[in-house]
C-alpha cells in the first residue's frame, strides 16, 4: 500500500474508490501472512459496517468524515464498548468488557474510523522490544526483504506499528510512555508522533505511568500524524510552513549518540548532511543534564512506582501468569518509599527546568529515535541479559522526551536497500505544533533526496558514515 492515509481520503472524497473496497484492502493485508500475531482480536463486521456508512454518506452528497471509513488499528490498551481490555496479557484475558469506548477510541470512532482490530503489544505495554509470550511476537514486515531472519518489531505498540506497515491499517492508536510509539515505528520504516501527554485523555487505558503515559498514533507520513492528532487532541494544528532552510535545529551530543550502529549512524550523518545542504542551521550542542538521568531514575523510575500501584493485587493473587520479565520491573516499585516517589517528582521539574533552558534557542532537536537496527527475535526469547540490554538501548533516547514532558515525531532516514532507521524531531512540552511543523519540512527535505518507502527491500551497502563530534578530528 503505497498511499498514505491523506491521498487515500482524498481518493475517496473525489470518488475514485470506495471505502469499502479500501477497507477490503486492509482486510485482506489483516490476514495475510506477514500480520501474523498482529492482532489479538480483529472485528471487521464492524468495521464493513462503518466503511459501508461513509460510502453512503459520500453517495448523499455529504463531505467524507475525516477518516472516511478507513481502516484503524486499536492498541490492546484502550476500552472499546464491549470488548475485553487486556493488555495482551494471561491475567486480564477473562475481564469484563467495557461499557463504553475511551475518549482516544471515541474520537476516532467520531471521525470515521472504521475499527479493524485489536494490536498485539507488549504485556502491558512494559517494554520497548515487542515481545509478548502469551499472543506471540509479530516479525518485523519492514526488514523481512532484507533478511529472513525474524526481526523485533519494536514496543510496546508492536502489533500496531505491524498493522499500518503491511497495510492493514491506515493508522493504530497506541501509546508512549518511554518510547513505544516512536521506537516501533523506527524499526519499521514508519511516522510515530508522541504528542505533550496532557493533550490527550488517557481515560480508559490501563495505566503503566500515568505520569509519563501518551496516546497517540502511528502513521506512513507526518501530514497523517498531523491529522490524527487533531482528531485525537479534538485541536487544530496551527502550521507555520515554514522550509527547511528557515529552521534551526540541534543535535545533542551528549548520550544520545553514543553506541550507534553503523547503519544507524550512516543514516543520521547523511540526514543532517541532506538538511545542512538544504540551508537548515544544525547546531551541534552539549547537553549535560541527560546525564544526570541514570541516576534520577536508579530506582525503576515512574513507571516501576505506578505500575507497582496498579498491579501489586493482581501480582499477589495472579503473579505466576505475568510475563516474569514484566513482573520483575514492575516489583521495582515495590521498593520505593513514597519519600522516594516525591523526591523523583521534585527531582524531575528541576531537571526539566534546566534542560528547557538549553533547548529553547531551537525550532527542534535531532537526534536517532533508536541507536540500533532492530535485532533478531530469537537471541532476545532466549536470553535475559540480551533482553534486557537490547529494551535499555532501545529505550534510552526517546524516554528523555517523555522525561522532559516534550513531543517527539520520529520519521524514517533511512536509504532505498537498509535497515529503518528513524530519525527523531523534538522539543519540550506544548511546543507539539513546532515540531510537526519543522517534521514536515525534514520530511520533504530527505524525501527529495530519497525517495520515500515505508518498506526498504535492498542490503545495505559502504562503510558507515562518521558523525562529526565537537572536538573531533
Amino acid at each position: 500500500m503505497s498511499l498514505d492515509l491523506t491521498a487515500a481520503r482524498s481518493q475517496v472524497a473525489a470518488g475514485a474508490v470506495r471505502s469499502r473496497d479500501l477497507l477490503e484492502r486492509s482486510i485482506a493485508a489483516a490476514e495475510a501472512p506477514a500480520c501474523r500475531h498482529a492482532f489479538v482480536q480483529t472485528r471487521f463486521a464492524p468495521a464493513r459496517a462503518a466503511a459501508d456508512a461513509a460510502d453512503a454518506q459520500h453517495a448523499a452528497g455529504v463531505a467524507p468524515s475525516p477518516l472516511a471509513g478507513l481502516a484503524v488499528s486499536i492498541k490492546d490498551l484502550f476500552d472499546v464498548q464491549g470488548e475485553v481490555t487486556a493488555a495482551a496479557s494471561a491475567v486480564l484475558a477473562d475481564a469484563p468488557p467495557a461499557s463504553a469506548d475511551c475518549p482516544a477510541v471515541a474520537r476516532l470512532r467520531a471521525a470515521g474510523a472504521a475499527l479493524v482490530g485489536r494490536s498485539n503489544m507488549s504485556e502491558f505495554a512494559f517494554s520497548g522490544v515487542g515481545i509478548n509470550p502469551h499472543r506471540g511476537t509479530p516479525a518485523n514486515p519492514a526488514t523481512t526483504a532484507l533478511d529472513p531472519t525474524p526481526r523485533i518489531p519494536g514496543g510496546s505498540t508492536s502489533g500496531g506499528t505491524v498493522s499500518v506497515a503491511t497495510g492493514a491499517a491506515w493508522a493504530a492508536l497506541g501509546s508512549d510512555t518511554g518510547g513505544s510509539i516512536r521506537i516501533p515505528a523506527a524499526l519499521q520504516g514508519l511516522v510515530g508522533f508522541k504528542s505533550t501527554a496532557r493533550l490527550v485523555p488517557t481515560d480508559g487505558a490501563i495505566p503503566l505511568s500515568t505520569t509519563l503515559d501518551t496516546v497517540c498514533a502511528i502513521t506512513r507520513s507526518v501530514r497523517d500524524a498531523v491529522l490524527v492528532h487533531e482528531i485525537l487532541a479534538a485541536r487544530t494544528v496551527a502550521l507555520a510552513r515554514r522550509p527547511v532552510r528557515l529552521l534551526r535545529l540541534a543535535v545533542p551530543t551528549t548520550l544520545m549518540l553514543d553506541a550507534l550502529d553503523a547503519t544507524v549512524a550512516r543514516a543520521f550523518a547523511r540526514s543532517l548532511e541532506t538538511l545542512r545542504a538544504a540551508g537548515a542551521r544544525v547546531d551541534e550542542i552539549e547537553l549535560p543534564p541527560l546525564l544526570e538521568l541514570a541516576t534520577i531514575n536508579a530506582g525503576g523510575g515512574f513507571p516501576a512506582a505506578e505500575s507497582w500501584a496498579w498491579h501489586r493485587r493482581l501480582l499477589a493473587e495472579h503473579g505466576a501468569r505475568y510475563d516474569p520479565r514484566v513482573a520483575l520491573r514492575i516489583r521495582r516499585g515495590e521498593r520505593m518509599s513514597a519519600a522516594d516517589y516525591i523526591e523523583l517528582g521534585e527531582a524531575r521539574r528541576r531537571w526539566i527546568a534546566l534542560t528547557d533552558d538549553a533547548l529553547r534557542p531551537y525550532d527542534a532537536l535531532l537526534s536517532p529515535t533508536v541507536p540500533m537496527v532492530a535485532p533478531p527475535i530469537a537471541p532476545l526469547v532466549d536470553s535475559d541479559d540480551a533482553f534486557f540490554a537490547a529494551n535499555a538501548l532501545l529505550l534510552r533516547n526517546p524516554a528523555v522526551v517523555n522525561m522532559l514532558d516534550g513531543c517527539a515525531l520520529s520519521l524514517p532516514c533511512h536509504a532505498d536497500g537498509e535497515m529503518p532507521v528513524g530519525l527523531m524531531v523534538w522539543s519540550s512540552a506544548l511546543r507539539d505544533d513546532a515540531v510537526l511543523d519543522a517534521a514536515l519540512a525534514i520530511e520533504a527535505a530527505l524525501n527529495e533526496q530519497q525517495p520515500p518507502s515505508s518498506l526498504r527491500s535492498r542490503p545495505p551497502e559502504g562503510e558507515p558514515a562518521r558523525l562529526r563530534r565537537p572536538g573531533a578530528r
